[in-house]
């Protein structure tokens, strides 16, 4: 784990994407190179002890962390969402079962508010309960019900924002505000957004994690975590990551580096190109409905407006049509590919029932508004005016 001190003052977002987190190495390389050891050696049996017993920062073991490698995207990663410190994971379930584990005990509860990934609701409803960790799940539009829903026995109050895959915005300060009060820490999902768009630490979260699989590796080439937060409440899952051997692989990490210098830069793009389609499709006679934050109106609007800069690259639509039909709208576009995963380069389109929540029941995906009708897209950097003709021919079928 890297600490990074923030300063008020400081380099703008694209210069802090490039710099943060690197240093130059005794040959001159522009970039921290890849050490993929897997153990390093001392000089002196005392050195090592300074070390294990962190009287010195330094390198012992990969999988313990300290690895040089690791260590500078974890400052570049914490840089970016404005943290003192970060922690890297070998994927974003790595990151969250980790922080949930590091965080919560048996006989204690989690509170989750709103629409989640299919993966994370697996880890909340089948496998935490055999550890006697419990999930009270609260919709989004009870939200102001989160003070009743918390108990003695509450933790952590959980939530993604944009949510996957209705992108509903939840108020960041709002609900970090009443976990406080109940004693609980918060812990948001920014993959969605990115460290670009929002960061939750300003509006008073306590830790953000991200699959860095998605937007921040962005090049659909990595699977990756993290985890990002003070220092204080990163060290206990730290020692989680250590034990359950949820560390990022040193070539991975590079690869990650690599990737955040030009974050700021994919992500405009993919903000613009996603805005141009969100607006096609809401004026489409065969489209129900459109979820993009960019399109919020009334309260939700003045919630989007405050804490997020930019309105992403995601976006679902809603169809008047049953699986198979909407299956075939999927099935006739041509640049859009089908995959379930997002945030690279190219454009990708997915049913949620038959991805990301498909291992979750049919009445939970009714409840929240996840049908069969509806289609996920990842907005990629393809000029939008292409994408749009393509959805426009696989669409036409339905609009005759």
């Amino acid at each position: 784990m890297t600490e990074h001190p923030r300063t008020p003052d400081g380099p703008g977002l694209g210069t802090r994407s490039v710099h943060a987190g690197d240093r130059r190495d005794t040959h001159g390389a522009i970039h921290p190179p890849i050490y993929p050891h897997s153990t390093f050696a001392f000089a002196r049996t005392a050195d090592l002890l300074d070390v294990i017993e962190e009287r010195t920062a330094g390198a012992l073991y990969t999988r313990y962390g300290g690895n040089p490698t690791v260590v500078a995207t974890e400052a570049k990663l914490a840089d970016l969402e404005g943290a003192q410190a970060a922690l890297a994971f070998s994927s974003g379930m790595a990151a969250i079962s980790a922080a949930l584990l590091a965080h919560v005990r048996t006989g204690e509860q989690i509170v989750c508010v709103g629409d989640l990934y299919g993966g994370t609701y697996e880890l909340l409803t089948e496998n935490l309960p055999r550890l006697g960790i419990t999930t009270a799940f609260l919709p989004a539009e009870h939200l102001d019900r989160l003070p009743a829903a918390c108990t003695d026995a509450t933790r952590v109050v959980f939530f993604e924002t944009p949510s996957n895959p209705t992108l509903t915005v939840l108020d960041i300060a709002a609900v970090s505000a009443a976990a406080r009060a109940a004693g609980a820490l918060t812990i948001i999902d920014n993959t969605f957004a990115t460290p670009v768009n929002q960061n939750p630490l300003a509006h008073g979260a306590d830790l953000v994690m991200h699959s860095a699989t998605k937007y921040l590796g962005g090049h659909s080439d990595l699977t990756a975590g993290a985890l990002m937060g003070s220092a204080e409440l990163l060290a206990p899952v730290a020692f989680w990551r250590k034990n359950l051997g949820q560390m990022i692989a040193p070539e991975v990490s590079s690869l990650l580096a690599r990737s955040l210098r030009s974050l700021p830069v994919r992500v405009a793009r993919h903000n613009a190109g996603a805005a141009a389609v969100a607006a096609f499709l809401a004026g489409h006679p065969a489209v129900v409905r459109v979820n993009y934050p960019g399109l919020a109106a009334g309260a939700a609007k003045t919630v989007v407006d405050k804490q997020m800069r930019g309105h992403g690259g995601m976006l679902s639509f809603v169809l008047d049509a049953d699986a198979a039909a909407t299956a075939a709208v999927v099935d006739r576009l041509a640049l859009f590919s089908i995959a379930g995963s997002l945030g690279g380069v190219e454009s990708l389109v997915t049913q949620p029932i038959t991805t990301s929540h498909h291992g979750m029941p049919p009445a939970e995906r009714r409840r929240r508004g996840i049908s069969d009708g509806m289609i996920r897209l990842s907005v990629g950097l393809e000029d939008p005016a292409d994408l749009i003709a393509d959805l426009e021919q696989a669409l036409a079928p339905l609009a005759r």
